[in-house]
């Protein structure tokens, strides 16, 4: 799967400082966990942002998807001068999304509107994730008043185009939660709002899309929220992932809910690495492996932590029967026996993020001519010493630069002769 994190944010303008003016520290919980997802983002480098928005051009029947290729936006319906705010749209992902709607017949794509300037449901993450991250491209789509299936069913295509184009995108659910949280507050006091609010985070917080999809439409209405359909159009885009939930931070000044959710996305391979050390570490013993791919290769599991390397540790060519018995061996050495690295402790698990490349079949070339630093590792020989430098690092950008490492970390000296391979792989980050 190619999305690679989504969030649930809400869009209290005041959490903009030019707009609140000192009041946003009244939810300082709430700016905490918004800055904590830019920063994340940041580190993850998206290709593409999708924005799911209340306040985008709305339409009753139909999903509208924001077309052309960049829009801006500001806060001047708030009185603030000054905070403005412009985009580059995905119009190959926005296409690819219609595309997909179009083969499904439905009710999704570009319908023309009188307005196309960004709203504050797209605008408020935005200011947080922009403060930290601003190099993506973003696709704005708006909810509808058809029922939660449907908003459900609409964040599946949107998942299928993603991984039609194998883009990395990140998912931001903007939505506030009830609006009927206290006698003083803007919109009065429903008991509802208070059952809305706390089945909502708790359903999002264990990741139970399920439960949250088949909530009572009456009890939706009656606690005047504005994000339920966004969470469904979200459930829908993660439907297929291995999803870990997170609850950031919920607070409800003036009687409104802001609920803050992060979605981590691990395809089977990252999971079973992740799995494999955690089992190790908690338990002493190594994981079984249950279901063994029939395929074999080489592996290579890395480690982060806090976007820093924290352990890898691979193999050129496989050793195990299967690929995931190679995943549950090589996660395991990466985080206890990278002699670069102290062995990794119990209370650092949930702060590490996994990478898994799967490599090819290495072949054998004679110039460095046939590298590319994106497409290719490389694999150096002289004699019994061999180093391997995986494709797509940061920081390596030129061949030279690459057979360099290469060579160090073989103990191949400079002047030393010695022979290449070539390989690409198949990376899950």
């Amino acid at each position: 799967m190619a999305i690679i994190s989504a969030y649930v944010m809400p869009h209290p303008p005041l959490a903009v400082p030019q707009i609140g003016n000192g009041k946003e520290g009244v939810i300082p919980e709430t700016i905490n966990a918004m800055e904590e997802i830019g920063a994340e983002i940041a580190r993850q480098k998206p290709d593409t942002i999708i924005y799911i928005s209340p306040h985008a051009p709305f339409l009753s029947e139909y999903f509208n998807i924001s077309d052309g290729a960049e829009a801006k936006g500001d806060f001047g319906r708030f009185g603030v001068v000054g905070a403005s705010y412009k985009t580059t749209y995905d119009t190959a992902l926005a296409q690819e999304i219609i595309r997909s709607a179009e083969e499904a017949e439905f009710p999704a794509g570009v319908e023309s509107t009188a307005d196309k300037a960004l709203d504050h449901g797209m605008l408020v993450p935005m200011h947080y994730i922009n403060k930290h991250f601003s190099d993506y491209k973003s696709v704005r789509v708006a909810l509808s008043e058809l029922d939660a299936e449907a908003h459900f069913n609409f964040g599946k295509l949107i998942a299928a185009a993603i991984d039609n184009l194998g883009t990395r995108t990140v998912i931001i659910a903007s939505g506030d939660l009830s609006h009927k949280l206290s006698e003083s507050g803007p919109y009065g006091l429903a008991p509802e709002g208070i059952i809305f609010d706390r089945e909502v985070m708790h359903f999002l917080s264990d990741g139970d899309f399920k439960s949250l999809l088949a909530m009572d439409s009456t009890l939706r209405e009656k606690a005047a929220e504005c994000g339920f359909g966004s969470f469904a159009i979200l459930a829908g885009c993660l439907h297929h992932g291995n999803i870990t939930a997170k609850q950031l931070s919920y607070e409800c000044p003036f009687g409104v809910g802001y609920g803050v959710v992060s979605f981590t996305i691990e395809d089977n391979y990252r999971s079973l690495a992740r799995r494999s050390l955690e089992y190790r570490i908690k338990t002493g013993q190594m994981l079984p492996c249950d279901k063994p791919d029939v395929k074999k290769a080489g592996v290579f599991v890395s480690l982060h932590k806090d976007g820093e390397l924290r352990g890898c540790i691979g193999t050129i060519s496989p050793t195990k029967e299967s690929i995931s018995e190679e995943i549950i061996q090589n996660a395991v050495s990466a985080g206890i026996y990278d002699h670069r690295f102290p062995p990794v402790n119990v209370a650092e698990l949930p702060y590490l993020t996994y990478k898994v490349d799967i490599l090819d079949e290495p072949e054998d070339i004679t110039d460095a001519d046939q590298l590319d630093v994106k497409n290719y590792g490389v694999i150096v020989e002289s004699g019994f010493k061999r180093g391997l430098l995986l494709p797509n690092l940061e920081g390596v950008d030129t061949v030279e630069y690459q057979l360099d490492i290469a060579c160090q970390k073989a103990g191949i000296a400079k002047n030393e002769p010695y022979k290449m391979k070539r390989f690409k792989v198949t990376r899950y980050e």
